[in-house]
């Protein structure tokens, strides 16, 4: 990892990787004017995606969520470069690389400071041919075995001691080769112990059946027990 400092900002990035210019690789309007950007998605904002040289990226602004964040839309206190959410994220993302854990590389991170406060930005792979688990089922019901897939890696995330916050089916991908990857680490961590784990199957099993009552997606509560190969 490389880091690029001034007194306004530090940006880490993983020069194997990015080849085009690290000042500029979290603004979308650098990538506008090279004609790299590919697409977009709306979720709390917009998120680019680009063609890099050597990979597809996806680049995020971090927003805050709930009420809060219809106030301070995208500011967070500042107590260190290495406690920002994007740096955080950043490193939590190659550790769980380095367990085996199928996660997006982590390409570059931003942070940008403001007397007080901070902005942050992150640059990671977008996982080539790959849907979530949302839109695959509300065209089809998954087989056992890729049930089984998605369990064991949520375990080798928590045999890494990573709780993952906000473990739902918008944040766990298939691809094109059935592999099975999970995304979006922000305000994830690493926690000692096991008490916690139960947590991140609950919050998940909650979003399946939100969604089969939101977008009648295939699933039942026989697939989940899927999950732990039963």
């Amino acid at each position: 990892m490389k880091k690029i400092q001034n007194k306004k900002q530090t940006i880490w990035y993983d020069d194997s990787i990015l080849t085009d210019s690290p000042e500029q690789c979290c603004e979308p309007e650098y990538w506008q004017q090279q004609n790299k950007i590919i697409g977009s998605a709306q979720g709390r904002g917009t998120t680019w995606f680009i063609a890099l040289d050597k990979m597809d990226a996806a680049l995020r602004h971090y927003r805050r969520g709930g009420l809060f964040g219809k106030l301070i839309k995208d500011h967070y206190i500042f107590t260190g470069w290495e406690s920002t959410r994007s740096y955080q994220e950043f490193q939590l993302l190659n550790t769980l690389i380095e367990a085996g854990v199928n996660v997006p590389k982590p390409i570059a991170a931003r942070t940008v400071k403001r007397i007080f406060c901070y902005q942050a930005d992150l640059l990671s792979q977008k996982i080539p041919n790959a849907q979530d688990l949302v839109s695959i089922l509300q065209e089809k019901p998954l087989s056992k075995e890729i049930y089984q897939k998605i369990g064991n890696e949520i375990r080798k995330m928590h045999a890494a001691q990573v709780n993952h916050t906000d473990l739902n089916i918008h944040n766990i991908l298939i691809d094109d080769n059935n592999k099975v990857w999970i995304i979006d680490f922000d305000k994830c961590y690493q926690q000692k112990g096991d008490d916690w784990k139960q947590s991140n199957w609950d919050r998940l099993k909650r979003s399946f059946v939100k969604e089969v009552n939101k977008k009648n997606i295939y699933w039942t509560n026989k697939e989940w027990t899927h999950l732990f190969g039963h």
